[in-house]
């Protein structure tokens, strides 16, 4: 089997994974779905501050599982657009923007992101946002970024906010002590029963594959589709709990006081050439 068929093999294994995990996600206190319709705010501080004012842009969401980051956008004015490979997802997605009244600021689609640009129109957007935990699971970064590319209009901006790949190489327990290759690119298959929503959860489809890619592999994939890079910023704090270690604050987790820290997550912003 080449490189491609495996995979090809490996996203499907990906999406029965994700599929049946949509009704767990639903029904948990960690996405909180009837706090959001009661008007709960669910993008993250530094998000807001960093992408700015959205009023009246068009902003593509990919990745956008069951679409309660993209409806967070649509809350604070932009038009959007939620791309899932899970079909459950995008159908739980649409039943929430109309739960919420923003059915008509909103629409979703059930594709790969690969697909994106066929889907969701090329060079239809002012904004590409991805969120916490999508990049993993995706086996072509390049391609991913000639996709982003690909939505934006001229002058367009890329907004990311991502787990830090040096959380994929860290021990569980502490997330201090180096226990993977960092520079291995690889795909990793392991057997993942429960969800981080609910790990008592009993699960039966629970074969995934990430790929892991590093910072520079990112930063590069981004840099060589012509993007220009405005910033990267690394933050100590992650939404849910990596490491045991991780300590409660607010809404996030983070390294103990007095403890050495490392980077929990990053951001980047980058805009499309003009013309």
């Amino acid at each position: 089997m080449n490189h491609a068929d495996s995979d090809a093999e490996s996203v499907e294994d990906n999406r029965r994974h994700w599929d049946e995990r949509v009704p767990l996600h639903t029904a948990s206190s960690f996405y909180d779905l009837d706090g959001f319709r009661a008007g709960d705010e669910v993008l993250d501080r530094f998000q807001l501050a960093e992408l700015g004012d959205v009023t009246d842009l068009d902003l593509a969401h990919l990745q956008c599982h069951i679409g309660l980051d993209t409806l967070g956008w649509a809350r604070h004015g932009a038009r959007v657009a939620g791309l899932d490979f899970s079909e459950p997802a995008i159908r739980t997605a649409i039943d929430l923007a109309a739960d919420t009244g923003l059915s008509q600021r909103s629409r979703f689609v059930a594709a790969e992101v690969y697909e994106a640009v066929e889907q969701l129109g090329a060079g239809a957007f002012d904004v590409v946002y991805t969120g916490s935990g999508a990049l993993m699971w995706l086996p072509d970064i390049d391609r991913w970024a000639r996709t982003v590319v690909g939505l934006l209009r001229p002058g367009g901006r890329l907004y990311l906010a991502e787990f830090h790949p040096l959380t994929e190489v860290l021990d569980d327990e502490h997330g201090a002590t180096v226990a993977r290759d960092y520079f291995t690119r690889g795909a990793r298959t392991y057997d993942a029963p429960g969800s981080y929503a609910d790990w008592e959860a009993q699960t039966t489809h629970n074969t995934a594959t990430e790929w892991h890619h590093t910072l520079g592999d990112v930063l590069s994939a981004i840099a060589a589709v012509g993007l220009r890079i405005e910033f990267v910023h690394e933050h100590d704090t992650i939404p849910f709990q990596r490491y045991a270690a991780l300590t409660v604050d607010g809404a996030h987790f983070r390294y103990p006081d007095r403890s050495p820290r490392l980077p929990l997550m990053y951001s980047l912003a980058a805009t499309a050439p003009t013309r």
